[in-house]
């Protein structure tokens, strides 16, 4: 008897929804000073894009990436369209889309042995070594590096003489929401773009094209913990952002009681997830909780009773020993409840 074909299995493309993305938003000026340095005849071979992660880093290195390959600083402009705009039926922006073109180079962090993602050494000179050939097409090349910043030190290093001699008509496209990360000799050699969070109006926007389902209640919540940051509303949607922050909320409303009877529940249900994510979001909302309520204080606006406790300065060195506690206990696969015991225990006014 024949045996049955082996189901052939594919590895999810991560970098999908954001190479075929035809829409930027929040960040028409930042599109727009590409588009005229493109123009002008004098762009610069490097640009680092910077801003909090799931701004929209990645997004705008491959609109300019596809514009610029389909021959975009010679066509005329086309009044009433955004900057670097190129319909996603053309054939550039459908082979980029499909992953197939072969003027275009994108280099990610993948998961190294272990759980830890970076960009080796070889993958770094697998693309420098795509830079020297002649293009394909026989107009511009571009490789998008996302995440720089999570790129092993021989990685960077390696980069560095490319960008010191770059090939001619090359765009090299680089993001990082860390550029204190990378190598001042990169830093030095890069023509910096800074994107910020977006604002109520365009999160709203985007939040109804990636999450159609939820209900605008949900959306605006998501927004506001997001704190301008599409990927992580999407993070935060995917992974029971909101009902985390519920448990948030709740930890930091028994402080100003002064109860501590709701914390094993509450330690219980962030530790539940063996995969460490729901620990993680917690983690990053208390401290999310932490950073606004202070801002507000700061400001002269009300704050919640619960930051009364302590003083502003008190807070923010809490607000440090979070982080390096949340980033022990995932690193070393330390107790999560424990940890989250902990936390809620440094949290806590002196008796």
């Amino acid at each position: 008897m024949a045996r049955a074909p082996k189901v052939q299995e594919f590895e999810e493309d991560e970098d999908l929804p954001v190479r075929a993305n035809p829409d930027l938003y929040g960040h028409l000026d930042a599109a727009a000073r590409l588009e005229a340095a493109a123009r002008s005849g004098r762009l610069p071979h490097a640009w680092l894009i910077c801003g909090p992660p799931g701004i929209g880093k990645a997004t705008l290195a491959y609109r300019f990436a596809r514009w610029l390959l389909a021959g975009g600083p010679d066509r005329p402009e086309e009044p009433g369209t955004p900057p670097l705009h190129l319909d996603p039926a053309h054939p550039a922006f459908r082979r980029i889309a499909a992953g197939a073109h072969a003027d275009l180079r994108t280099l990610r962090p993948a998961t190294d042995t272990g759980v830890r993602r970076t960009i080796r050494v070889d993958a770094m000179r697998d693309a420098l070594h795509f830079l020297g050939m002649t293009s394909a097409e026989g107009g511009w090349r571009a490789l998008v590096v996302d995440q720089l910043e999570l790129s092993m030190p021989q990685a960077q290093h390696a980069f560095l003489k490319t960008l010191e001699e770059p090939p001619p008509r090359v765009a090299l496209l680089l993001t990082s929401a860390a550029p204190d990360r990378l190598l001042p000799t990169i830093r030095s050699r890069c023509r910096r773009l800074d994107l910020d969070p977006l604002g109520a109006g365009d999160m709203d926007a985007v939040l109804k094209r990636l999450l159609p389902d939820q209900n605008a209640t949900e959306r605006a919540r998501l927004a506001t913990m997001a704190e301008g940051s599409p990927g992580r509303a999407l993070e935060l949607s995917e992974g029971d952002g909101l009902a985390i922050q519920q448990l948030v909320e709740q930890a930091l409303g028994g402080l100003a009681q002064g109860s501590r009877r709701d914390w094993h529940a509450i330690a219980d249900a962030v530790a539940a997830k063996r995969d460490g994510s729901a620990f993680m979001t917690f983690m990053a909302l208390l401290r999310r909780e932490i950073s606004a309520a202070s801002r507000r204080a700061a400001r002269g606006q009300p704050a919640p009773a619960w930051l009364g406790l302590r003083p502003l300065a008190e807070w923010s060195t809490l607000w440090d020993s979070l982080a390096r506690l949340a980033a022990e206990t995932d690193g070393l696969s330390l107790d999560r409840k424990q940890a989250v015991l902990t936390a809620l225990g440094w949290l806590s006014p002196r008796r």
